[in-house]
């Protein structure tokens, strides 16, 4: 039996492992997502199409090691990687 709670618990990476290696555009695409912004919104933000923004997300989700937009930003608080955009 699967409690609610693991649906929302971001897998913790290994210790070994190094933090993935995001381009410059899924950070911000990361950033826009940590902030609340819809796919719609964030494509308006970064001047691209809103299908260019789910590539970004889908590359992102596989890189973080996430299965939905909520576990990844909390996995960008946990890199820390959003303070020098």
């Amino acid at each position: 039996m699967h409690l609610a709670a693991d649906l929302y618990a971001v897998p913790a990476a290994p210790e070994n492992s190094e933090s993935p290696q995001l381009t410059p555009t899924q950070l911000k695409v990361l950033r826009c997502v940590r902030s609340g912004l819809l796919n719609k919104q964030i494509a308006f933000e970064l001047g691209m199409a809103e299908a260019t923004v789910k590539v970004h997300m889908t590359a992102l989700m596989r890189k973080l090691n996430v299965r939905n937009r909520t576990q990844a930003a909390i996995a960008a608080d946990r890199l820390g990687r959003l303070a020098s955009l």
